[in-house]
């Protein structure tokens, strides 16, 4: 009995000298580890109701990673899902860039590319004044603008990347996402009722959906739900607001270049974060050929799951708490800016502004 128990202790022993043991250059995974699994299993979880059952993937990964909000207080969890809703988050961003092509962007006539800019522009800039007659803090309006005006939850999140951090910027943002995927699924359905009201062409209304629906895949669901025509329009004009993240990321450093501060409150943050570089290396490449159809798709694949990684570790370290205290403000806020999207868009295309 005693030589078993020696065995026992000599044993443990063993294992706690070979956990102490294990390389520098691995102790910083074995750190995030347990919070990054986390975040990626309520991502598998999210994505398998989300493909069985319908509905918003970041969405669904954003209320399951709200409701273990406790995680985010325990220290061993913590710095995994600090990780995934940091580098992992921007990983997903950059890969954005393999969907876009310039042949693409080039394709589009005149009208399109105009519609597109002055959306994305008058957008943001309406919803920077609205956020001020509401009485929020401008960092909200530029982000919900800008959300709703390039491309949803993804735009939200490569924006808020690039703002300063504050005491509200993880709260902003989580509103934001949880905004823009809500109006964006009731677009998916609305407007193409929209469409056939207002009798628009199957070109008329591929401008019309891809210039104002939030989320890529809204898009492609609501465009070819009408015909194949509007589908292929629609996703091109969607991918050329996707496009405009790019401008908007570097205006948006621009105007916060004097708040931003790297992770250590020390020096200024690059004007160009590797993410960006990234994205905008990745659309060139995609451009020239490069890549195989196969890989881009792979990479498409990465580019969702790392995003939906990201958003459940957003949703661990945020409380219903925290949120039921911005009220309603926000969510008038984003339904206003949509509203202001879809008339602008609709008034190009009435004057033709559209089909140059």
């Amino acid at each position: 009995m005693t030589h078993r128990d020696t065995g026992g202790s000599t044993d443990m022993s063993t294992l706690q000298g070979n956990k102490r043991a294990l390389p520098r250059s691995l102790q910083p995974l074995q750190r995030i580890m347990p919070g990054l699994m986390i975040c990626i299993t309520i991502a598998l979880a999210t994505t398998f109701i989300a493909d069985h059952y319908g509905g918003p993937t970041l969405l669904y990964a954003l209320l399951f990673g709200m409701t273990l909000h406790f995680l985010s207080e325990e220290g061993r969890c913590l710095a995994g899902v600090e990780f995934a809703a940091k580098r992992v988050l921007r990983v997903g961003v950059a890969l954005l860039g393999v969907r876009i092509t310039i042949e693409q962007v080039a394709e589009l006539a005149i009208g399109p590319v105009l519609t597109v800019v002055c959306g994305v522009m008058f957008t943001i800039a309406m919803g920077a004044v609205l956020a001020r007659v509401l009485g929020l803090d401008r960092d909200m309006g530029l982000l919900t603008g800008g959300s709703v005006a390039i491309c949803g939850a993804s735009a939200a999140l490569a924006l808020s990347a690039v703002m300063p951090r504050h005491a509200n910027h993880e709260r902003n943002t989580i509103m934001t996402v949880v905004g823009v995927t809500t109006l964006s699924t009731m677009a998916m359905v609305t407007y193409p009722l929209i469409v056939g009201v207002l009798g628009l062409s199957d070109s008329e209304a591929g401008i019309f959906l891809g210039g104002t629906i939030h989320d890529v895949a809204q898009v492609v669901g609501a465009g070819y739900m009408i015909s194949e025509s509007t589908g292929d329009v629609s996703t091109f004009v969607k991918l050329m607001r996707v496009a405009m993240l790019v401008p908007a990321v570097m205006m948006f450093m621009f105007l916060f270049r004097r708040d931003r501060r790297d992770e250590d409150g020390e020096g200024k943050v690059p004007m160009l974060p590797a993410f960006l570089v990234a994205f905008v290396a990745l659309v060139i490449v995609n451009s020239l050929g490069w890549v195989p159809p196969m890989v881009a798709e792979g990479f498409t694949d990465l580019s969702r799951w790392c995003l939906v990684t990201a958003i459940a570790a957003l949703g661990i370290k945020t409380s219903f708490q925290k949120l039921a205290v911005v009220g309603w403000k926000p969510v008038i806020l984003m339904v206003a800016e949509t509203v202001f999207l879809l008339l602008l868009v609709l008034a190009f295309i009435h004057f033709d502004l559209a089909s140059l």
